[in-house]
């Protein structure tokens, strides 16, 4: 009889476990279902939005629509620059800030035989090549003022008023830096014999870092330097301020210039340089040229070069190139251009009457004509709209 209850027991037990263990699979089974499907429909999301997002990417458009117009205005012989949102317009007579509903921010009158004007994000510097006056602005107005004692032959103004000014001597060239009140910050001087001519200057945003560069004659031979110069606390420590430097043999390089405060570039008439560092930059990129630069554009994260084309139907061609130094994409063009405008994922090329739009790989997205002069064209946000200023209006036009 004991037999049969220990038997009994010892079943009900094997029962009882086998219940568990089913229902311990059951929920096992439930979780990796849920985990499947959770997987399947993430995969199946991601998959669609990869969709869209290509579609987008590669969808072409056929018109551009005016969606609104606001009546506009420009001073007579006047030139106009996109201003951080604004629109800054500038002649001889003086200089003007408008929003873009073309309402008045601000007037600056001054005479000026041939005005330059530098902006480094909602700063603008404004002065007279061989004269002695730069004016500094702000999206709200003035900031303040530079007189010089010796004519001035080039400045580029930091997003903070700083400005970086070339001044010429008999013998010598002076590079000095001001305040947006005026102040003397530092200045160093540059001989021929010593370092050669300053044939371009740039500043970063931060005003921290000023990169020259200079043409000079050794041995009969022409040769370009690139200088970098830094007014932080790194520089203090080194002969006026140098903190590196490159040459290049029978060079000349017309342009330096930055693009944040680390990125800088360099074109030559046979090579693209790019040099990267916050305190003393380093070269990190050369590209040979073989062909003639026609023009040169760059904003944001890249720089374009435009070449007469030498192959297929096009007139031009445009190589695009990374602040890293790596090279992207040719596109090659036909169109006149007045100017070649980078943004995000969206390059254009634009003149008075009409514009290409291409993505960042490269493939047409609209070709098309103005239906009004356009003297200014600004992307905005949004990727298919775009700000068209005339000589009576400022449209906003979106892609369709």
């Amino acid at each position: 009889m004991a037999n049969v209850r220990e038997y009994l027991k010892k079943k009900k037990e094997r029962q009882t476990n086998e219940v568990r263990i089913s229902y311990r699979e059951k929920i096992k089974s439930h979780k990796f279902t849920i985990f499947y499907r959770t997987t399947l429909v993430l995969v199946l999301i991601a998959a669609i939005m990869a969709a869209l997002y290509f579609q987008w990417k590669n969808k072409i458009y056929t018109q551009m629509t005016v969606v609104s117009s606001t009546e506009f205005h420009t001073m007579q012989d006047a030139s106009l620059l996109p201003f951080a949102g604004y629109l800054l317009t500038y002649s001889k007579d003086g200089a003007a800030c408008t929003d873009t509903k073309g309402g008045a921010v601000w007037n600056q009158t001054f005479e000026m035989q041939n005005p330059m004007v530098d902006i480094c994000g909602n700063v603008a510097a404004i002065g007279d090549y061989n004269g002695r006056n730069i004016y500094i602005m702000d999206t709200n107005g003035a900031m303040g003022s530079i007189t010089t004692n010796k004519p001035l032959r080039d400045f580029c103004v930091a997003a903070n008023g700083v400005v970086a000014v070339v001044l010429d001597d008999t013998d010598t060239t002076w590079i000095y830096l001001y305040d947006s009140q005026g102040d003397e910050l530092a200045y160093f001087r540059t001989t021929m014999k010593d370092s050669g001519y300053p044939v371009s200057v740039a500043i970063s945003p931060n005003a921290q870092l000023v990169c020259v560069s200079y043409l000079y004659v050794d041995s009969g031979q022409m040769k370009s330097s690139v200088a970098f110069y830094n007014f932080g606390d790194v520089g203090q420590n080194s002969t006026n301020n140098y903190v590196s430097g490159y040459d290049y043999l029978d060079a000349f390089v017309p342009i330096v210039g930055f693009l944040d405060n680390k990125s800088v570039f360099a074109v030559s008439d046979d090579r693209i340089m790019f040099y990267s560092g916050a305190q003393k930059p380093v070269s990190v990129a050369e590209n040979l040229i073989d062909d003639s630069v026609q023009s040169i554009f760059f904003g944001d994260e890249y720089i374009g070069l435009v070449f007469v084309s030498t192959e297929g139907d096009s007139r031009y061609r445009l190589d695009v190139y990374h602040e890293s130094g790596e090279f992207r994409q040719s596109i090659p063009f036909s169109m006149e251009y007045s100017d070649i405008l980078f943004g995000e994922d969206q390059i254009v090329i634009y003149n008075e009457s009409e514009c290409c739009i291409y993505n960042g790989s490269g493939t047409e997205k609209y070709s098309g004509q103005f239906d009004k002069t356009a003297l200014l064209l600004i992307p905005q946000d949004n990727a298919r709209q775009f700000m068209i200023v005339t000589s009576d209006s400022i449209d906003t036009v979106e892609l369709q």
